[in-house]
């Protein structure tokens, strides 16, 4: 199953406004990453979704939800290895993040710790 058909099936999901092809080239240029390729499907039909109290990041107006802002926000109190990666979605409890690789994998950062690896991918991601 796709991340975005396990997404659809949780409560309370919502999505918004797609991304076009060159906010998201724009995004990986201002990052300076690559989306994996599960994330640019995601926000190429969503933009950015929400469900069950969880925001994901994405291609928005929002600073809060907006992958770049977030991200660089993040990067710039975070681990040397996150420089690499961009966030999914910010916790907001004892500052654990979520974030991912270009090659899809998941990790988990939170104040003074290393980061750890959850997962290969949102999908497992959000199944968990």
């Amino acid at each position: 199953m796709s991340f975005i058909d396990e997404l659809k099936r949780k409560p309370c999901f919502m999505s918004f406004d797609p991304a076009n092809n060159d906010d998201i080239i724009l995004a990986e240029k201002t990052l300076c990453v690559r989306f994996a390729e599960e994330y640019k499907e995601y926000i190429e039909i969503c933009g950015f979704a929400v469900y069950e109290g969880h925001e994901l990041t994405g291609i928005c107006n929002s600073k809060r939800l907006n992958v770049v802002d977030v991200t660089l926000s993040e990067r710039s109190c975070s681990c040397d290895e996150c420089q690499e990666w961009y966030v999914v979605e910010q916790i907001n409890y004892d500052g654990i993040v979520i974030w991912q690789s270009a090659t899809g994998e998941i990790y988990r950062t939170s104040y003074g710790k290393t980061p750890l690896r959850i997962c290969n991918s949102l999908v497992e991601c959000i199944g968990l």
